[in-house]
C-alpha cells in the first residue's frame, strides 16, 4: 500500500495582497523566458531517457533530476501565477525542491521502469489528456499538444477559476477556499499525468479527483534524502551541458542535412538552386520585390559572388524584370500605381500605392544593372537593390509567375560545415550525458516519511 509516487502539495496563504495579481503576468516574464529554454532541453532529455529506459530500463538519475527540477519550477510559477495565484511570494529561480516555497512537488525516484511500457504510455494516457485539456486549455502550462509538452500560462477551467479567484479577491480580499480546492485538484491531476507522460513512472495516474493543498494517503514511504554537497551538482552540471549540447547538434545536424538535400536534389538544368514559383498579381503598373541592402568585405566573405554566385529571375516571356538600385527605381515609380510585396507564396504581403501610369516605359531606363523580357541574370555586387516587376508595354495590370533561382555555390560546403559540427556536439552531449549517467554516487541512507489520509494500492 503506498501513496502515487507523484506528490503535489500547495500551502494556502490566506492573506493575500488584493491588487498584486493584477501585474503577476508582467513579474514572471522572466521566468516565462527561462522556461522556455528548460522545456526545450527538457524534450531532448525525454528523449534520452526513453532510449535508456528502452536498453537499461532504467531513467538516469541525473537527468531525473534535472526533469523534475523543470516541473517543480513550472509547478512553484504556476501556482504563484494564474495556475493557481494561491501565493504572493515571487518564486525562485532554481531547479532544486525548495522545500520552504509554498508549492512543492516531489516525484519518487524509480529504480526499474518497464521497458515495454515505455512505448504506449502516450497511448495509454490518452483519456488523462483529454481530462487535462479541459483543464488546462488548449494552451495549458502543462499541455499536450502535437505530440510535445508544451510551457505556456494556464487556461481552460483551472484559468477560469483562477481569474474569477482574483476577482473576488480584488473585492473582498479574500481567496476562495472553495476555488482553491478545486483548482489545486486539477493541477495535481495534470501534474501526475505530466510525470506519467514524462516517463518518470510506471505508475498510471488514478482516475480520482484529489482535492485541497495537501496529498490524500497514509503511508511510509521511502524517499531518498538529499545528496551530499556537491554529489548531485557533479552529475547535473555535465547532464544539463550535455543535454543543451545535444539539442544544439540536433539543430545544425538538421539544418546541414537540409542543405546537402537542398543542393543535392533542388538545382536546375542550369545548376542553380530554384525556390518555389510564386504568382505576381497588381492592379497597378509594376510590382515591387523589395529591397535588398548587400555590403561584404573586398575578400568578398559576408555575402558575395563566392556565395550567391548567379542570381536568376524568370516571369512570363510577356512580362518585364529588372533590377535597378533603389534610390533610382523609387524615383522612376514615384507617383505610379504599384504594388510591394514581402515574403513568399501564402506568407506574400501586398501594400498598394495608388497613383498614376509611369511617363516611359521600363526598358528605357538606363539604370538597370540587369533586366530582360522573361528572364534576367545578375551577379551581386554591394549596395542597395529593388527588383521590379511590370508588363513590357507599361500597361496596368500585372499578372505572372516569378522564380528566383541562385547557384549558391557556398552551399555545399557550409552545409557540410554545419552537419560536421552537429555531429560532433552531439557525440560531445551524448558523452556527458552518459558520464553524468554512470558517474557513481556516494551511498546513502533512506529516510522514511509518512503521508496522511487514504492509501490505494
Amino acid at each position: 500500500m503506498t501513496t502515487y509516487p507523484v506528490r503535489v502539495h500547495g500551502r494556502f496563504d490566506p492573506a493575500l495582497n488584493r491588487w498584486l495579481w493584477l501585474v503577476k503576468w508582467l513579474l514572471v516574464i522572466p521566468h516565462y523566458l527561462v522556461l522556455t529554454f528548460l522545456w526545450m532541453a527538457f524534450a531532448v532529455v525525454g528523449l534520452v531517457a526513453f532510449i535508456a529506459i528502452l536498453v537499461t530500463g532504467r531513467y538516469p538519475r541525473p537527468l531525473f533530476d534535472f526533469a523534475l527540477g523543470v516541473l517543480r519550477w513550472t509547478w512553484r510559477v504556476a501556482y504563484y501565477s494564474f495556475g493557481a495565484l494561491a501565493t504572493d511570494r515571487y518564486p525562485p529561480f532554481s531547479l532544486a525542491e525548495e522545500p520552504d516555497y509554498p508549492a512543492t512537488l516531489d516525484i519518487a525516484y524509480p529504480e526499474q521502469l518497464s521497458r515495454g511500457l515505455v512505448l504506449v504510455k502516450w497511448l495509454l494516457a490518452i483519456p488523462h489528456l483529454v481530462i487535462v485539456g479541459i483543464f488546462l486549455g488548449g494552451g495549458g502550462y502543462l499541455a499536450f499538444r502535437a505530440g510535445e509538452w508544451a510551457y505556456s500560462p494556464a487556461g481552460g477551467l483551472v484559468g477560469l477559476l483562477v481569474l474569477i479567484a482574483g476577482v473576488v479577491l480584488l473585492f473582498t480580499g479574500r481567496y476562495p477556499r472553495g476555488v482553491f480546492d478545486f483548482v489545486l485538484g486539477m493541477d495535481r491531476w495534470a501534474l501526475r499525468v505530466a510525470a506519467y507522460v514524462g516517463l518518470m513512472t510506471d505508475a498510471y495516474p488514478p482516475f480520482r479527483f484529489d482535492t485541497g493543498g495537501d496529498e490524500p494517503g497514509a503511508a511510509t514511504l521511502d524517499v531518498p534524502p538529499p545528496a551530499p554537497s556537491g554529489g548531485t551538482a557533479g552529475r547535473v552540471v555535465p547532464a544539463v551541458i550535455g543535454v543543451l549540447l545535444l539539442l544544439t547538434g540536433t539543430g545544425l545536424s538538421a539544418a546541414g542535412a537540409l542543405g546537402l538535400w537542398a543542393d543535392q536534389t533542388q538545382r536546375d538544368a542550369t545548376g542553380a538552386v530554384t525556390a518555389p514559383a510564386q504568382s505576381l498579381r497588381s492592379t497597378g503598373y509594376a510590382v515591387e520585390l523589395g529591397t535588398a541592402e548587400m555590403h561584404w568585405t573586398e575578400a568578398g566573405w559576408t555575402v558575395g559572388e563566392d556565395w550567391l554566385g548567379a542570381i536568376g529571375l524568370r516571369v512570363d516571356p510577356d512580362a518585364f524584370v529588372g533590377i535597378g538600385p533603389a534610390s533610382d527605381v523609387a524615383r522612376y515609380l514615384a507617383g505610379v500605381d504599384r504594388d510591394r510585396v514581402s515574403g513568399f507564396g501564402d506568407q506574400a504581403l501586398y501594400r498598394h500605392s495608388t497613383g498614376t501610369a509611369p511617363a516611359t516605359l521600363p526598358h528605357a531606363q538606363p539604370f538597370w544593372v540587369s533586366s530582360g523580357y522573361g528572364s534576367l541574370t545578375w551577379t551581386a555586387q554591394p549596395g542597395t537593390w529593388t527588383a521590379v516587376v511590370m508588363n513590357a508595354d507599361g500597361s496596368r495590370a500585372v499578372d505572372t509567375t516569378l522564380v528566383a533561382t541562385a547557384t549558391l555555390p557556398a552551399l555545399a560546403p557550409a552545409a557540410w560545415t554545419a552537419l560536421g559540427v552537429g555531429v560532433l556536439l552531439l557525440f560531445l552531449g551524448g558523452g556527458l550525458v552518459l558520464f553524468a549517467a554512470t558517474r557513481p554516487t556516494r551511498p546513502t541512507a533512506t529516510v522514511r516519511t509518512t503521508l496522511e489520509g487514504e492509501t490505494h494500492a
